[in-house]
């Protein structure tokens, strides 16, 4: 997915700036990490190899930023559904780290189940591809005892969640890092902002208003020969089983901002409402066009979230926390009230969470993300199917429940039948509040 407008400041940092900024964040993420025994790549000079679950647009970023947090990184491996994708991105990765990718034609893998064979050719997995597949690619990754990074969200179900969990705790009992790619807890920006708020400076939080507004994005004509499966993986987006949608995919980092913000808390229930409104046509799949989720935490305070996916409307993307003193705005590093203060500093947090990554591994001792990656994305989901399901969910109800969208991630195969498939005037069918349950 393409970087957010809200992080683009500051994108233009020189390496040392944010290397430099990103000390203090950095060894707040290894502190209370246990030293393992071996420090294999300590020295620096040790190649530590990298393969790419996903050949899309953000993991092609990813790519490079993990290249460029180590001179000794070697991109190995590749693997996506399509192999003109890998092939092509490839291409376009040796012409960004000349020298670095050194993925021949024997490691370029397609299908379902080509990420395993780039966990076994690499040392370090960045993972980007249908949220679907995330913890379940991360815990096969984590077994083999590679390090991982993988990109937001990190699951689109409760059953996968729990997975994920699961993966985060065996990182630690191996001494493994496992890295998310809510790249707000890495901007310098955010968090100071975040930490004048948890210091008082705009008094008690009284709510605060979450914003993702704007048109359909990764749309894509469909190509011709391709069958219903191919399709429909190549526009994943578009499609819930496997993105989650768009509370799950967009608002996941409003909403990991705002836990943030909360101390690290998950509410206590929320309602959602939403539903498909114009953009209908079988190029928007299956998905909602719009939600509104409301959350309340155990205060009292709440959480109003917003986001849409619609051609010709008003768009607007923030994070916005109101107390009794003042007003932080989160992405703007800006508060306003009894005290008023701008951040200035520039940050690009992209890159900073694969620096913390590989300085991580170069150091022997071990990040890892697991507790805030799988509260921030299993809040999207209670939010995503109280809209789909018209009825108020809880927090006790989403952790104690098993929901899947079928098929299981382990059970997907080339050339198996889609779980979702058009109606009579091509259009995919969606949930219908107050009708479809989940939970």
């Amino acid at each position: 997915m393409a970087q957010s407008k809200e992080s683009d400041k500051g994108a233009g940092t020189t390496r040392r700036d944010f290397l430099k900024a990103s000390a203090v964040l950095a060894s707040a993420a290894v502190a209370g990490s246990p030293d393992i025994n071996r420090s294999v790549y300590a020295a620096g000079s040790d190649i530590i190899r990298v393969g790419m679950v996903g050949c899309g647009g953000r993991n092609t970023g990813a790519a490079n930023q993990a290249l460029t947090a180590d001179a000794g990184a070697r991109l190995v491996a590749m693997c996506d559904i399509f192999m003109d994708r890998v092939k092509g991105k490839r291409k376009v990765l040796e012409g960004q780290k000349k020298g670095q990718v050194v993925v021949d034609d024997d490691h370029c893998f397609s299908g379902f189940d080509g990420y395993k064979n780039v966990i076994e050719a690499s040392d370090v997995v960045v993972i980007a591809n249908a949220a679907k597949f995330h913890p379940l690619h991360s815990m096969t990754a984590i077994q083999a005892g590679k390090h991982v990074f993988v990109e937001k969200p990190h699951g689109t179900d409760p059953a996968g969640l729990k997975l994920m969990q699961q993966a985060s705790e065996l990182a630690k009992q191996k001494g493994l890092s496992l890295v998310s790619g809510l790249h707000s807890r890495h901007h310098a920006g955010y968090a100071e902002t975040i930490k004048r708020i948890h210091d008082g400076v705009i008094g008690d939080v009284v709510s605060i208003e979450e914003n993702f507004l704007r048109g359909p994005y990764g749309v894509i004509a469909r190509k011709e020969g391709l069958t219903e499966l191919e399709w429909q993986c190549s526009t994943q987006y578009h499609f819930r089983w496997l993105s989650g949608d768009d509370v799950v995919q967009s608002l996941v980092h409003n909403l990991d901002r705002a836990s943030w913000a909360m101390g690290d808390k998950a509410p206590v229930k929320c309602h959602g409402l939403g539903g498909r409104s114009s953009m209908t046509e079988p190029i928007y799949g299956d998905v909602f066009d719009h939600h509104s989720v409301v959350y309340e935490h155990d205060k009292g305070v709440p959480i109003y979230a917003f986001c849409r996916t619609t051609t010709g409307c008003y768009n607007k993307s923030s994070s916005v926390v109101h107390g009794s003193k003042g007003t932080a705005n989160v992405t703007r590093c800006r508060i306003s009230g009894e005290t008023n203060w701008n951040w200035q500093g520039r940050s690009n947090p992209y890159q900073r969470e694969h620096d913390v990554l590989f300085g991580a591994i170069r150091s022997g001792k071990p990040v890892n993300h697991g507790d805030y990656m799988v509260r921030s994305t299993m809040i999207t989901v209670m939010g995503q199917i109280s809209c789909y399901t018209g009825k108020e969910v809880t927090w006790e109800q989403i952790n104690k429940s098993d929901f899947y969208y079928p098929p299981k991630p382990e059970d997907c195969r080339d050339g198996m039948e889609p779980p979702v498939k058009p109606g009579p005037h091509g259009s995919y069918p969606v949930p219908k509040p107050g009708f479809t349950k989940m939970i």
